[in-house]
């Protein structure tokens, strides 16, 4: 923000703005040329050191990304296509708004920066490669950290249109009956001033937008493509969401008693709830006919967390591949396979997504687990979270990943092998009951 405009009259703060913008503008060139260096191909390491592996950085959806650490990545310096690139249109155009524009108090030359960088990611046509300006990134950090004020849904996009991906368990979203697979298509709110179609809007943009807070009403226009109703608005009422990682219960049905392992995401506590559910299951092993592993509505998270947890139940194999731009890399199941000999099903739907489709297909892949529920969501791509010098962050596509046995589910999702889905008018669980039966 320009600052430093008191003086009394509108043409000497007309003024002043001006010079102040155009002094910010010799200094942001600097950088914006620097900047979009790395972006064009010049990505360097801080510490001089080779690529080490994949670091803690999560898959994106929402606000979730997977990618190697930037202080561990060396690529070359070459520019696209070896062309010069020229930026005199760019300084045309700001020029002209500096000069001409109507209201010179909307000219802020930090905001039309970060649009500019915003237009040049939203141009790849890519969702999932998006600018964080600086106020969106430190949201993004909290989501990370999984505590924040909203409505409790999972974004993406399905054949290009806004979309839950799942709605998080007991949130605002899932108490009005918000369902994964729901297109939204509009949103309004009143405090906001907001009231527009989604068409147009980026997964970061749209987070931004429904999230809000404690208390605050949002409206939300939904289409449900499996069912034969309408668009329908739906009011949701925004609070404070935490989200759990790991849920067990011992469930006992058709004579056998199953350990029901529900992983709703791969986050910071997912480690440690997870061991602690391993210890009871393990405690309560010769009772048990088998494990039932579900991870209906699992949006992802962090992909080592989803390499430790499916080498719970084998020791040896691929676990997934990360296909680039030069190479590729398979990542290995690097657990204490404690769960091997455990007969196992596992539940998915098309909430399923990232992370949790990376470990059901390894464990179809590797130990032929079976797959009941619905076809899984279908995201595999890589993203790559970086931290900028202005406090922004960017979200890169940086690869496809691939299952053990070479399949690239972008889009198409995993089939299951047993479909069953839900009957919204019974208070039992369908598809965990066929589950049991299929063990």
């Amino acid at each position: 923000m320009v600052e430093s405009f008191n003086q009394s009259t509108p043409a000497t703060k007309f003024t002043q703005r001006r010079f102040s913008l155009k002094k910010l503008g010799q200094l942001i060139i600097a950088i914006l040329l620097i900047w979009l260096g790395g972006i064009f191909g010049v990505r360097y390491a801080q510490t001089g050191k080779l690529p080490l592996g994949l670091e803690r950085l999560p898959f994106m959806h929402s606000s979730l990304t997977l990618g190697l650490k930037q202080s561990d990545r060396l690529i070359g310096n070459a520019q696209p296509n070896d062309e010069k690139i020229n930026f005199d249109t760019f300084w045309e155009v700001w020029n002209y708004l500096e000069q001409d524009y109507l209201d010179p108090e909307q000219l802020d030359a930090e905001r039309m920066v970060d649009g500019a960088i915003a237009g040049m990611t939203a141009s790849l046509g890519d969702p999932y490669t998006a600018y964080l300006p600086p106020e969106d990134n430190q949201r993004n950090g909290e989501d990370l950290a999984g505590h924040f004020y909203g409505v409790g849904i999972e974004l993406g996009y399905i054949d290009g249109t806004l979309a839950v991906i799942s709605p998080v368990k007991d949130s605002p979203a899932d108490k009005v009956g918000v369902q994964a697979g729901d297109l939204i298509l509009h949103v309004k709110d009143e405090i906001k001033g907001l009231d527009e179609d989604t068409t147009q809007w980026s997964l970061d943009e749209a987070v931004k937008k429904i999230r809000g807070g404690k208390g605050e009403v949002v409206s939300l226009t939904l289409y449900r493509p499996d069912s034969d109703q309408d668009p329908f608005v739906v009011d949701i009422i925004r609070d404070e969401i935490i989200v759990e990682s790991v849920e067990l219960e011992f469930v006992e049905h058709a004579g056998k008693r199953v350990a029901h392992l529900k992983l709703l995401k791969f986050g910071e506590r997912t480690e440690s709830e997870w061991n602690e559910a391993v210890t009871k299951i393990l405690a309560e092993k010769p009772n048990l006919t088998g494990i039932v592993l579900d991870m209906r509505n699992n949006p992802g998270g962090f992909f080592d967390v989803s390499i430790d947890l499916a080498g719970d139940f084998f020791r040896n194999g691929v676990v997934v591949s990360q296909q680039g731009r030069v190479q590729q890399q398979d990542f290995s199941a690097r657990g204490q396979a404690r769960l091997a000999n455990f007969p196992l099903i596992v539940l998915v739907n098309r909430g399923s997504a990232s992370a949790s489709e990376i470990v059901a297909g390894a464990l179809r892949d590797n130990i032929g687990a079976r797959l009941v529920g619905e076809k899984t969501f279908g995201k595999g791509t890589v993203q790559d979270r970086r931290e900028l010098s202005n406090g922004g962050g960017l979200h890169v596509t940086i690869g496809r990943w691939l299952l053990p046995k070479g399949s690239w589910i972008h889009d198409e999702g995993l089939a299951v092998d047993v479909e069953v889905k839900n009957d919204p008018d019974t208070a039992q669980d369908e598809v965990l009951l066929k589950g049991i039966e299929e063990l």
